[in-house]
């Protein structure tokens, strides 16, 4: 087969945009074969580009050349078309296309390349093997889907450079090749070719440099910056990510609060939602006891505490634990369960919680005794309880230990995590999760006043709970539990949440150099070890910080949820597996022993 050249031929329009209203026009569209239906005399093709589809056809008795090229033409041959637009004829109109009330005759056809028989077709809806869609990853983004996504990408990173840099923002990039410092998970290295035996790292985030743009007195920087972190992948998490990172000088957690939701409401804007703010708040201890998680997925009702429905009298007869918290919770529209389904769901609820002492209390069965029938009553009533709705409660047991965490909240993190499970495994009666486009599918809110350090058990230490320039409470320095009651010790740091996805972190930063080194200190590093790591940072310091704060959020996530996917994969144009691999390039792969000896590195164990 012979291909044609382009020559000086130019597109007139794309392939989305025709409309009834240029019936009658002359019209030049490019793109690929998206289908192709041989009627003899009449053949059909549907070209698509990145606008949308339209319907060309090849009549014998307008071209008989440009008919017999499209004998030839088979899916994915890149073509140019020169034709006349047409209303389609009455009742051969697609409702579901946008083009779906023109057609395309055409003059002639261009063939300007073939394609091999794909091993998926970009046509197809939905694809079920990942790898394959991965390793043939410029053929799953042509697919109409994926390209939606990428649009709405677009336009949500644009609404938040905008809204940003009209509040004043300084967009300033920040170095891809810095050095390693501790934040939370590991490093990629990059060996340096001029210095041997050192390293560069790629950043985990700008922190620090961020930090220094205010010392700088740039007053507002933002960034929608890529980040890097060496760490095990799930669905929402990828090795290489993007953030929207933001800092601001002289600022009070409302002040980032308010930048926040005004960039959220502008980017959910482009698809035509509007979000209500100022969002929800509650402290990261609220969030626990009610929710027994730090990022609450508001769709859903609330743990209550029964505690006080159980008397002593109750426990006793009930074999419940005196000194434990009782809770319990409703999954909406999931009631009406027989008497084997609701034996298979304590079995269930037994495995999730193991052999830590929990019970579920059948709150329908409890009303069938006379004993019992008022406590029953008085659940109901506490919980708010509908006839459709699923009553769960669960009773410590005879024996539960006392604690089990050094915050001593794992019971209301065991029940939170239950709350959720019977929640994705009702979800098709509660309907709560299912996404229709309007505000009421997204449930924003603030999680503040998170501890400053966490409890490592095993090294009978206590760590940084957010990175080591996070600010603690003023009054929490002023009281003098910074220095003698650090499990008391609140941070100044704040995670905003949606439907039980944290989008992102923030937090008022240390400006004051004393702080800095008893936080330091209080992390067990040295003065010298402090400045090993961060001499520069904390130079900086001493010559006039003034007080900052930031927040930084993931736009992976954030355009994750606006297009209703399931997966980042689903929003990154080339993103890496579970496993941490490009199966489209092959990546990470070996190098040569050339490339080592240049950058002296050696691979122990290579052959």
């Amino acid at each position: 087969m012979t291909l044609d050249f382009l020559g000086n031929l130019q597109r007139t329009h794309m392939c989305g945009d025709l409309r009834v209203e240029q019936a009658g026009e002359n019209v030049v569209l490019m793109g690929w074969v998206n289908r192709r239906r041989d009627h003899g005399n009449l053949i059909f093709l549907d070209v698509r580009d990145r606008s949308g589809i339209t319907q060309v056809v090849l009549d014998k008795e307008v071209s008989g050349e440009a008919h017999a090229k499209a004998e030839a033409a088979r899916s994915e041959y890149v073509v140019a078309i020169t034709g006349t637009v047409r209303r389609r004829g009455e009742g051969l109109g697609n409702p579901n296309m946008a083009t779906g009330e023109i057609e395309v005759v055409a003059k002639e056809l261009l063939l300007l390349n073939e394609a091999k028989t794909p091993p998926f077709s970009p046509a197809e809806d939905a694809i079920a093997n990942e790898e394959v869609r991965l390793k043939y990853r410029y053929l799953d983004l042509r697919r109409v889907e994926m390209q939606k996504n990428f649009r709405m990408r677009h336009e949500v990173a644009r609404a938040i450079r905008n809204y940003l840099s009209d509040e004043g923002f300084l967009e300033i990039e920040t170095p891809f090749m810095t050095r390693s410092t501790p934040e939370g998970a590991r490093d990629y290295l990059v060996p340096s070719r001029v210095h041997a035996g050192h390293f560069y790292a790629l950043p985990q985030s700008p922190q620090i440099f961020k930090q220094i743009l205010m010392i700088s007195g740039f007053d507002k920087y933002f960034q929608i910056a890529r980040c890097f972190r060496d760490e095990d992948l799930r669905a929402d998490r990828q090795p290489e990510f993007t953030q929207i990172d933001l800092e601001m000088t002289f600022p009070t957690q409302d002040a980032v609060f308010r930048v926040a939701e005004g960039f959220l409401k502008a980017a959910f804007a482009t698809t035509g939602v509007t979000i209500p703010t100022p969002f929800v708040r509650m402290t990261y201890d609220e969030a626990i006891l009610n929710y027994g998680i730090d990022k609450p997925d508001m769709r859903l009702p609330s743990m209550i505490s029964l505690t006080e429905e159980l008397t002593p009298e109750l426990r006793e007869a009930l074999k419940v634990e005196k000194a434990l918290p009782v809770l319990g919770f409703v999954i909406p529209e999931a009631g009406g369960l027989s008497g084997t389904q609701k034996r298979s769901m304590v079995d269930e609820i037994r495995k999730i919680f193991g052999d830590c002492g929990l019970d579920f209390l059948d709150v329908a069965r409890l009303k069938t005794n006379d004993a019992f029938a008022p406590l029953a009553e008085a659940i109901e009533a506490k919980l708010a309880l509908g006839a459709t709705d699923l009553a769960i409660v669960i009773t410590p047991k005879l024996g539960t230990p006392a604690k089990w965490n050094h915050d001593g909240q794992w019971i209301y993190k065991r029940v939170g995590a239950l709350r959720l499970e019977m929640a994705k495994k009702f979800a098709d009666k509660h309907k709560r999760f299912e996404q229709t486009g309007t505000e009421a599918d997204y449930k924003f809110l603030w999680v503040t006043d998170f501890p400053m350090y966490e409890w490592d058990e095993d090294a009978k230490v206590w760590n940084a709970a957010h990175h080591p320039f996070t600010s603690p409470h003023e009054d929490d320095i002023k009281s003098g539990a910074l220095f003698n009651d650090k499990g008391a010790v609140r941070a100044l740091a704040y995670d905003v949440v949606l439907n039980g996805t944290e989008l992102g972190s923030g937090s008022i930063r240390i400006h004051r150099q004393d702080v800095q080194a008893e936080i330091f200190r209080s992390l067990g590093m040295s003065n010298e070890e402090a400045h090993e790591r961060f001499g520069f940072f904390l130079d900086a310091l001493e010559y006039g910080t003034p007080p900052h704060g930031g927040i930084a959020l993931g736009l992976d996530r954030i355009v994750m949820i606006i297009a209703g996917a399931n997966s980042l994969r689903e929003v990154i144009a080339f993103p890496k597996t579970a496993k941490a691999i490009d199966l489209m390039v092959d990546a990470p792969t070996l190098v040569s022993e050339q490339q080592l000896k240049e950058l002296n590195l050696r691979v122990v164990g290579r052959t």
